[in-house]
């Protein structure tokens, strides 16, 4: 038993340490802007979203792209609440175009948002598809960020995202969260693509008519991770960044229910990934169970030992993380991380094993 347990554990943080000390080394290729600058369309779906929206469109109108050269479609997906007069409100003035579509079919087998992104593509009337979620602050140099790596070939380009809040809560998701991406980059740095972002995303129509549309695709609660797919399939390249200038901000879930929903609607893109890939992170993942295992077998300071140096190594990844978008590294945070980590690996075990439905914008999926 000792002898796996140590086999384990070496795998363990040989597999994290690689990770760390690639991330980053792989020169993120830039193409030159489009010249002249292109028209695009900035594609975001809202479900009863009346406070979030205003910020959202706020950041929009702060970007440093030419508004007559923007076009803002927000799908208003059955909100009942005040989604569409706060948008209106906040786009009021708005040197660029701007429009609120009301979605009241279905098309194919499109559903949820995927349904909203698929009737806002279909109005576009540009080339570029920029897609962000009511939830997200842009940065304002998002679209020249995102437009600078969708050279020849390029379907789609994924930018970064930041859960942000006051709260323990709150940091303790965005610690989470930059990490994962950080991991997901090193993958992807690899020349292995394994997913892109839906709430921080560039498609080009192309990419996107090639697959047939959203309403052509298999239906998913991971839209973007089927779009992704769909679009390597169909022979497109892809660019996944890390990078300051598309480092977009979002709300936090507030309670940790929102957040046990939200992890278990991400779980479902998290199975189709390559079983490889499912194995790196069952392995991962099992780190407590076995550290438990470790205390009894070889002793309480022998695991102390170990979660020590896990701390230490994760403490590094998020320090290459933050540092690399420019913000502060919030290491004081790692001891909570780790309970905040157990507890909802737990809980999403629970909510994974058991025959429940998780809600999602007001909808039940399971």
């Amino acid at each position: 038993m000792l002898v796996a347990l140590t086999l384990y554990f070496l795998g363990w943080f040989g597999l994290l340490l690689t990770a760390v000390v690639l991330f980053g080394r792989r020169e993120q290729a830039v193409s030159a802007l489009p010249e002249p600058l292109p028209r695009v369309s900035i594609l975001i779906a809202a479900r009863n979203e009346e406070a979030a929206i205003g910020r959202c469109l706020q950041a929009i109108r702060a970007l440093g792209y030419p508004p007559e050269l923007v076009e803002v479609l927000l799908g208003n997906d059955g909100s009942t609440d005040a989604t569409a007069r706060v948008a209106a409100a906040a786009m009021a003035g708005y040197a660029g175009s701007f429009r609120i579509i009301p979605i009241t079919e279905t098309l194919g087998t499109a559903r949820g948002k995927a349904n909203v992104l698929a009737h806002l593509a279909r109005a576009a009337a540009t080339d570029y598809f920029c897609i962000t979620d009511a939830d997200i602050a842009v940065p304002p140099t998002w679209l020249t960020g995102l437009l600078a790596h969708a050279g020849p070939g390029i379907g789609s380009v994924t930018g970064l995202t930041l859960v942000t809040g006051p709260r323990l809560f709150h940091r303790l998701q965005g610690l989470d969260w930059l990490m994962s991406l950080g991991l997901v980059q090193v993958v992807t740095d690899l020349g292995r693509p394994v997913t892109a972002m839906g709430n921080n995303m560039l498609v080009t129509r192309a990419a996107y008519e090639a697959t047939g549309g959203y309403e052509a695709l298999p239906f998913s609660v991971t839209e973007d991770f089927e779009l992704f797919k769909a679009i390597l399939g169909q022979g497109y390249g892809s660019r996944n960044l890390f990078r300051p200038e598309v480092l977009a901000e979002s709300l936090p879930m507030y309670t940790w229910g929102g957040l046990l929903h939200q992890r278990r609607r991400w779980l479902r893109g998290v199975e189709q990934l390559p079983g490889w890939l499912q194995a790196c992170l069952a392995l991962y993942g099992s780190f407590y169970p076995l550290l438990a295992v470790l205390a009894v077998v070889a002793g309480w300071p022998w695991a102390l030992g170990v979660w020590a140096a896990k701390l230490v190594l994760q403490g590094w990844l998020a320090a290459k993380c933050f540092r690399r978008v420019g913000r502060r590294p919030p290491l004081a945070l790692l001891p909570q991380f780790e309970l905040y980590t157990v507890a909802l690996t737990g809980s999403l075990v629970m909510f994974r094993l058991l025959p429940l439905r998780f809600d999602w914008k007001g909808r039940q999926y399971r």
